[in-house]
């Protein structure tokens, strides 16, 4: 079995005071946190306050480790890390020059069992992880924000010790601080990708020489639904590459899930504030310190050579190493950096940025091919990715040329993308065999960042169709289908339709909301007890001036779960039932193992008691109901569920069968009442259960 190593997330580093005086301590209180990871788009990766990334399926399934689509159970990263390399010197000049030295934030588990570490970095006086955003509706909502959803941190490698006095093993800090960010979006032309800005400072009195910044990915392409994380086979079937005109190196599954999981990691360099000669891609085996072209280095010289390019003597990619030697299937690991920046004196800071970006493959073709055509879709991300850092240096030549100075401070203002409209706070009613969609016209007055216009033009209407949790391979992004249009008819861009037939003539509001809703659109004949997914976006004219075509916003964010069904009644007249009846085990809308089973009660009062019992009279389940009741409590919903997000009618209640004394119910009749809290009148029914 391949044994990772998982320091990292089992120990809470608060680190002690490094003993050279050169380097300033960090001596206060901190904390890790391995909590965050990226939600508002399509591409989930963990994202840490001490250098890495991943967590090599420690907190799967709960967080994702590079998951893409959302959703989808398809993993692209076990973990990885920051690494930092270069020359320590006294001065300007080179005296007392000693190295190379590379800090680490990860390494694979050969070069572990060999140091003992690897992990090197610690996080900062205020250690913890910001997250903001620039989206006005987010609770996370800072002016500062760069994107969609922002990490913000710092990390040095200045400590030699563990709290609990444990040395960091053969490491010599260079006497970095390191400030992240990250970016990620949730436009559907952007949903893909998330960008690291590594601002790297020289924080000891010493100067640092030919500087080298990467990352270090051990990647593995994998569906998680269909093979769940474990042993060597589930790790050893990657091919990568490297794309060296876009600087992408590049992993996917060679021949492991076929068919599950048709998609591309890909690690992007996307630049630099500082010149330097080179952008360099290596990859090393697990477990092979022998082979001249693949080993696992051991040591910081070794490191630092993988980090200069070369591999064993001067064998490079589709050199010594031919593309089509990656290509088969294996269990390698992925580098790439940029250097050397020169010289680093004390303070001095260097800013580097890298993306990790997702794509799905094009085409057909066999995964092994690894053709030019497959890599068409990761090629077009990369690129909105370098989009994304290039801002107003539209043509990408480093320099603000006439025309380009967009907010007129006199310099490149990086991460700008065109956008779309915003996207409209929904709210979605479940009702019996019914869903109603409300939306606010937030959108209408969106103004788009590159054109200065208000460019909206109409909104589309998504949805599933009932049973698409338990599509193996299902993903939000694959389940959604656009079932309605609707645009402005004051061109002649789209159907022209107009909104006479969604838009209020008062808007509305809900209780707890101050939003004014101004569209409503129903949908009708849907299966009561069925999860679906509904959403409304926001689409816009176009600039053809920038020659940019229509874009949409995300019809992922803020997707809403709902579960058709009766609404709360305290009539007389109105029967309370059971569905199904009778229930039959392994029906198709419950999972694989008894815990996954539900029915529902329906026609409930608002708040109610439910007590089920055998013929003899005796009770196995009491279950208290009211409005707000949601299932979450059972394991269907935790599973398909995500994070509680689904909504009832409040008339109906989810049961699993499992009785109070934590048993699965028998074959059997059974007998239920329900006592009305408000009103104190009872009904009484019965079910039958077949297993």
């Amino acid at each position: 079995m391949k044994i990772k190593h998982l320091l990292f997330l089992t120990i809470a580093f608060q680190f002690l005071t490094l003993a050279q005086q050169e380097i300033p301590s960090l001596n206060a209180f901190r904390k890790d946190d391995n909590s965050k990871f990226t939600s508002i788009g399509n591409f989930g990766i963990t994202i840490t306050n001490f250098g890495t990334y991943g967590h090599g399926f420690a907190l799967w399934p709960q967080q994702p480790s590079g998951e893409y689509p959302k959703g989808s159970g398809i993993e692209h990263i076990f973990d990885g890390g920051l690494y930092v390399g270069g020359f320590v010197s006294n001065d300007s000049l080179g005296s007392g020059k000693t190295g190379p030295f590379v800090t680490t934030g990860a390494v694979d588990a050969a070069s572990v069992s060999a140091r003992g570490g690897g992990f090197e970095f610690t996080n900062a006086k205020d250690g913890r992880v910001v997250e903001r955003s620039s989206l006005l509706t987010s609770r996370y909502y800072k002016p500062e924000a760069i994107s969609h959803q922002d990490f913000v941190m710092d990390f040095a490698d200045t400590n030699l010790v563990w709290e609990n006095g444990e040395p960091i093993q053969e490491h010599t800090p260079l006497g970095i601080g390191v400030h992240l960010e990250t970016y990620a979006w949730n436009f559907p032309f952007a949903d893909f990708f998330v960008i690291f800005n590594y601002t790297i400072k020289n924080v000891s009195n010493k100067y640092l020489d030919s500087v080298y910044v990467g990352m270090w990915t051990d990647a593995v392409v994998r569906n998680t639904k269909v093979t769940s994380p474990g042993g060597s086979a589930f790790f050893n079937k990657g091919g990568n590459g490297f794309m060296d005109s876009i600087n992408v190196a590049y992993e996917f599954d060679s021949n492991g899930d076929i068919g599950f999981t048709d998609s591309y990691l890909g690690i992007q360099y996307l630049g630099s504030d500082t010149k330097h000669d080179s952008v360099n891609y290596v990859n090393w085996q697990f477990r092979n310190t022998a082979d001249p072209l693949f080993f696992a280095p051991q040591t910081d010289q070794e490191r630092y050579v993988k980090m200069q390019g070369f591999f064993g003597g001067n064998a490079r990619y589709n050199a010594g190493v031919t593309p089509q030697t990656l290509k088969v299937p294996s269990n390698r690991s992925i580098l790439l950096s940029a250097g050397s920046f020169k010289k680093l004196a004390p303070g001095d800071s260097v800013n580097v940025v890298f993306a990790m970006v997702a794509a799905k493959k094009f085409g057909d073709q066999l995964a092994s091919l690894d053709s030019d055509e497959q890599r068409k879709n990761l090629v077009i991300n990369a690129d909105w990715a370098m989009r994304a850092y290039s801002g107003e240096d539209k043509n990408r030549n480093g320099i603000l040329d006439p025309g380009e100075d967009l907010d007129g401070n006199g310099k490149i203002t990086r991460y700008i993308l065109p956008a779309p409209p915003a996207s409209p706070r929904v709210v979605a009613i479940p009702q019996s065999n019914k869903v109603t969609l409300y939306w606010d016209k937030s959108a209408e007055t969106s103004i788009d960042p590159i054109s200065g216009n208000k460019d909206f033009e109409g909104y589309r209407i998504y949805r599933s169709n009932a049973g698409f949790d338990f599509q193996n391979n299902a993903s939000e992004a694959q389940a959604l289908v656009k079932m309605a249009e609707f645009d402005s008819t004051s061109n002649d861009l789209f159907f022209n339709t107009g909104f006479s037939r969604v838009k209020l003539d008062q808007p509305v509001k809900f209780e707890g909301d101050n939003t004014e809703y101004w569209y409503k659109f129903e949908v009708d004949n849907l299966l009561n007890g069925w999860q679906y997914l509904f959403n409304v976006s926001a689409f816009d004219k176009g600039d053809p001036v920038n020659r940019i075509e229509s874009l949409e916003s995300s019809y992922l964010f803020n997707v809403q779960r709902v579960i058709p069904g009766t609404i709360a009644t305290s009539k007389e007249d109105v029967e309370i039932g059971v569905y199904p009846n009778p229930y039959y085990a392994n029906a198709y809308w419950d999972g694989s193992f008894e815990r996954l089973r539900k029915l529902y009660f329906y026609n409930l009062p608002a708040r109610a008691e439910i007590v089920i019992y055998t013929l003899a009279g005796d009770v196995i389940k009491k279950m208290d109901h009211d409005g707000n009741s949601d299932g979450s409590d059972l394991r269907w919903f935790q599973n398909f569920s995500p994070g509680g997000t689904q909504t009832m009618s409040g008339g109906e209640h989810a049961w699993d069968l499992i009785s109070d004394g934590d048993q699965a119910i028998a074959t059997g009749l059974y007998l239920f009442s329900v006592k009305d809290r408000d009103t104190g009148k009872i009904k009484t029914g019965k079910f039958l259960v077949i297993k």
